[in-house]
């Protein structure tokens, strides 16, 4: 079944009207949604998730959408910078997770209504249980019910419960991709109508291929200094598969005269997979330069993925794959897999590898061998990823808040 045929989810159509929908006028039929966006859930350092809330807050804002935002006291100024009108701040004991869960379902209703909103999104898979208020919330993937094994019990159990939760409460549900959505509708059997496809994009003020100097000093940064390198960004957790990636890199590059091997940058934020680090160490003890930079500022990973040799993402699953597209603007050659959403993202301006560490590393060596190949890519990549835009995710978020309210789906203000 493809995202076209008639029962899969919509990308930016209007929903038809539905029998839970006969109080829409109460909720604001006939005008603009008034929306509040609970941007409290999103970590300090930007990673994927982060950078999806910032860039569609900053596009809804400039579509002229009615938008209030809820945050932590720490983003208040980036979300005024972004000139949200209203920005209110989650009181002091919301900032764990714990805390700022009991909030969500407390005290967020009320806030709701204080401001005449009409529509509540929640962009990280839980929403307030009870309020009178539209809910539209934000599912990144469906890899809890796909791939339970790449996930703790009690990660699973809690989000898992969540995603039913928003099925049975009929709460309207954005993906970062069709293949997201079709998966969401396989397991919840939800309606069709209900969910939107908004698949995501990146900041051409960040992302685009690095100049040489950049690329110069960004090496300089790190000590002792690569000359070459295979770049791989994400947080650390069992479905990026980094372990895999590291034992498939040392076979790729073992053949190659010591002095010529690339290294292998691994960059993003800890996470919750344990064989990571026995991986690197065994690595690094046999004589290959394998590196944990941990989480690297925006205004560098340009430099570490269009500078890189490839960057290598062999993903078990991805509800979008955020840094396939980002090294692809970048102009870097990108090796990954056909898991879920990642073809859908990399078309065919990437390189497919399977997912164990053999075919990794068959299919690294290849790249590594073939310049010409690697630059045939990067050339495409960036013709590809110009097609994602967070102007055009918004407007699919526009789309679904509008489904939620019921409301025709006109431009903004007419």
């Amino acid at each position: 079944m493809t995202p076209e045929n008639h029962d899969q989810p919509r990308s930016g159509q209007p929903n038809a009207p539905g029998r839970r929908r006969r109080r829409a006028a109460r909720a604001g039929r006939g005008t603009a949604p008034v929306v509040l966006f609970d941007a409290t859930a999103i970590p300090a350092n930007r990673g994927g998730v982060g950078r999806y809330v910032e860039n569609v807050v900053t596009e809804l804002v400039r579509a002229g959408v009615r938008l209030a935002v809820v945050c932590q006291p720490r983003d208040r100024a980036f979300f005024e910078a972004a000139g949200v009108r209203k920005v209110s701040i989650i009181p002091g004991w919301g900032d764990r997770a714990s805390g700022r869960f009991v909030w969500e379902q407390v005290a967020l209703p009320g806030l709701a209504r204080r401001i005449g909103a009409t529509v509540i999104h929640s962009p990280h898979y839980t929403f307030p249980l009870l309020t009178r208020r539209r809910r539209v919330v934000t599912v990144h993937d469906l890899t809890f019910f796909s791939a339970p094994e790449l996930h703790g019990r009690l990660k699973r159990v809690f989000f898992g419960a969540w995603i039913r939760a928003a099925k049975l409460a009929r709460v309207t549900v954005v993906t970062p991709s069709r293949a997201t959505a079709t998966e969401y509708l396989r397991f919840t059997h939800a309606r069709p109508s209900e969910v939107f496809a908004a698949p995501l994009g990146y900041d051409t003020a960040v992302f685009h291929p690095p100049t040489g100097d950049e690329v110069a000093a960004f090496a300089a940064s790190l000590t002792p200094r690569p000359s070459s390198w295979v770049a791989f960004l994400g947080t650390l957790e069992p479905r990026k598969n980094v372990p895999a990636l590291v034992r498939g890199f040392t076979t790729a590059v073992a053949p190659l005269p010591a002095d010529d091997r690339p290294a292998l940058l691994l960059a993003g934020g800890a996470g919750w997979d344990d064989s990571v680090a026995g991986a690197v160490a065994d690595a690094v003890k046999a004589g290959f330069d394998v590196r944990l930079l941990g989480y690297l500022p925006l205004d560098q990973l340009r430099a570490l993925l269009g500078g890189a040799l490839v960057t290598a993402y062999p993903s078990l699953g991805e509800g979008f794959g955020l840094p396939v597209l980002e090294a692809m603007a970048c102009g870097g050659a990108v090796l990954t897999t056909d898991r879920l959403s990642l073809p859908e993202v990399g078309g065919d301006a990437v390189s497919y590898t399977g997912v164990d560490s053999g075919s990794i590393a068959t299919s690294l060596a290849a790249l590594l061998a073939a310049p010409a190949e690697r630059r045939r890519l990067g050339e495409l990549g960036i013709a590809r990823a110009s097609g994602f835009t967070w102007a055009a995710c918004a407007r699919v978020h526009l789309t679904a808040y509008r489904a939620a309210l019921d409301l025709p789906d006109t431009p903004e203000g007419s």
